[in-house]
C-alpha cells in the first residue's frame, strides 16, 4: 500500500484505501477531556474495522507528582498495544476521533515519537465519515497480531526549561482557549495562566465549522501571523493533547514545532515557574 502523502487523509480517500487489498489500519482515538471517555462511544459504533485505543492508559502513562496530566506512554507498553491491534512495520495507519481531530491528533504524534512514519487523521472524523455515506458497525474485530516495533524518541520534545527558554528566543505558541491563556478561568489545572512569552494560538481556529482542517496555505497564513516562519516553534496546551493537534495543523501548513509534553499540568507542579496572566505575551 502506498505511504501517507500528507497527515491528513479526507473521508472519500479513506473509504477507497479500505475497499482496497491492503486496508490501513484504523484506530479509534474517542476521547474528551471532561468524560465520559470513548471506549462508551466506539461500543456504540466506530468505523469497520478500528480498533479502540485509550488515549488515557494506552497513549500516555500514569501521572506523577512532577508530571502532567498525560506524560508519553512507555514505549514498550505501547507497542504491545498496537500490536495487538494488527500494526505491523508496513502498516498503514489512520487515526479518528469524533469530529476535530483534537484526540487523533495526540494518537497521531505519539506514534510518529514512537517510530511510525506511514500515520494519518481522518479530516473531520467519525463524522465526516458518516457524512461521506461510511457505514459503522458495533462489531469489534480480532486483527491478526502485528510485529510493529518501536523506538522512543523518533520526534524531539521539549521540558519545563527548554520551553521557557523558546519563549523568549523563539516561538512558543500557547494552544488552549483564550480565557484560560489569559487566566481568567482554568477548569483543570490548580493554577491558572500561561507560560510568560508564549503566544496564545487555540487550536479551535485550525479547523473549519464541519471540523475539518483549514486549506495549507490559510493555516501557514495564521501561523505565519503569529511568528511561526524561520523560527524555532515550540507548542504546548493543558496536558499535551490538543498541543499535539497545533502541530498537526503546522504539519499541514509545511511549518513544524516541538511539543512540550508536561504542558501547563507539568509547569505548575513547581511553584518557582513563574506565571503570566493576561494577554500579554512577556
Amino acid at each position: 500500500m502506498p505511504s501517507v502523502p500528507s497527515p491528513l487523509v479526507s473521508a472519500a480517500a479513506l473509504r477507497t484505501r479500505c475497499a482496497g487489498q491492503e486496508p490501513p489500519v484504523l484506530l479509534d482515538v474517542r476521547w474528551s477531556l471532561t468524560g465520559p471517555h470513548g471506549r462508551e462511544d466506539y461500543d456504540r459504533g466506530h468505523l469497520p474495522g478500528a480498533v479502540f485505543v485509550d488515549l488515557d492508559t494506552e497513549l500516555s502513562s500514569a501521572r506523577t507528582a512532577t508530571s502532567g496530566r498525560h506524560p508519553l506512554p512507555d514505549v514498550a507498553a505501547l507497542q504491545e498495544v498496537l500490536r495487538a491491534a494488527g500494526v505491523s512495520g508496513s502498516s498503514v495507519v489512520v487515526l479518528y476521533d469524533a469530529r476535530d481531530a483534537t484526540s487523533a491528533a495526540r494518537g497521531w504524534w505519539v506514534l510518529r515519537w514512537a517510530g511510525l512514519t506511514d500515520v494519518a487523521v481522518l479530516d473531520g472524523g467519525l463524522a465526516a465519515w458518516t457524512a461521506a455515506g461510511g457505514e459503522v458497525t458495533t462489531d469489534v474485530p480480532s486483527p491478526p497480531r502485528g510485529d510493529v516495533a518501536l523506538r522512543a524518541g523518533a520526534l524531539p520534545v521539549l521540558d519545563a526549561d527548554a520551553a521557557a527558554t523558546l519563549a523568549r528566543t523563539g516561538l512558543l505558541l500557547d494552544a488552549r482557549a483564550p480565557e484560560r491563556y489569559r487566566g481568567e478561568v482554568e477548569p483543570v489545572d490548580p493554577v491558572a495562566g500561561h507560560v510568560p512569552g508564549a503566544v496564545n494560538a487555540p487550536t479551535a481556529a485550525n479547523v473549519g465549522p464541519d471540523g475539518t482542517f483549514l486549506p495549507a496555505d490559510e493555516l501557514r497564513a495564521r501561523f505565519t501571523a503569529l511568528g511561526a516562519d524561520g523560527v524555532q516553534v515550540g507548542v504546548y496546551c493543558g496536558s499535551g493533547v490538543t498541543a499535539a493537534h497545533e502541530l498537526l495543523a503546522l504539519d499541514v501548513a509545511g511549518l513544524t514545532g516541538t511539543l512540550y509534553p508536561g504542558s501547563w499540568s507539568e509547569w505548575v507542579t513547581n511553584p518557582e515557574r513563574p506565571v503570566a496572566t493576561g494577554a500579554e505575551t512577556g
